[in-house]
């Protein structure tokens, strides 16, 4: 079994799809759902359907991210994961981190990598008029959101788009992009799912 444990900030609506597509022939299985934030929505919901849960607050460690990050890690590899996802956690990891999980650490962006690394993706989109934005899903490198793609998953942006709306789009797509990934992953082919505006797998 590929042991895979899943870092989150938030409510983790990433993490459930993960987690629920983490069964019958699905190579994977969840063991553990992290938080740097104690009060995340997802650490309850992980909690509920019977997940390790862990919390470490970054706020303990002032300016001190190496401390925050090895407080993460003991917990993180007591239970051996094969694979990390990152759904929706909000801390920059250094160098450091990410090299121990060298090749085995994924991430889901809200852009279609390369364009807009970093915040507000969905409003730059808008404002160089962009016609498709979209998610990605990659491997995570020292680099911030620079690794190799493992799957993206495109939407129309609309003439009456706004930043919210056009989130909304496409978080439901990562919702179906970022599971079908894991899966193939797991399985240990790194072949991109590409998801497109008419929610159909291309060339896959």
């Amino acid at each position: 079994m590929i042991r895979v444990a899943i870092l989150i900030s938030g409510s983790g609506s990433n993490m459930l799809r993960l987690v629920e597509d983490m069964t019958g022939d699905h190579p994977a299985r969840p063991v553990l759902v992290a938080s740097n934030e104690p009060a995340a929505g997802g650490l309850a919901k992980a909690a509920a359907l019977g997940i390790a849960t862990l919390a470490v607050d970054h706020r303990d460690f002032p300016r001190d991210r190496p401390g925050f990050e090895a407080a993460l890690l003991r917990p993180l590899l007591d239970t051996r994961p094969d694979i990390i996802c990152l759904a929706g956690f909000m801390r920059i990891l250094t160098p450091g981190f990410v090299d121990r999980f060298a090749g085995r650490m994924l991430n889901i962006h809200p852009s279609l990598l390369p364009k807009y690394p970093g915040l507000d993706t969905h409003a730059r989109a808008i404002a160089a008029g962009d016609t498709e934005a979209g998610a990605t899903v990659h491997l995570v490198t020292s680099e911030l959101d620079s690794g190799p793609i493992l799957g993206q998953a495109r939407v129309p942006v609309l003439k009456d788009d706004t930043p919210q709306s056009l989130a909304a789009r496409v978080l439901t797509q990562e919702h179906r992009l970022y599971p079908a990934v894991l899966r193939r992953f797991s399985a240990g082919d790194k072949t991109p799912v590409m998801l497109g505006s008419e929610g159909l797998v291309r060339g896959s």
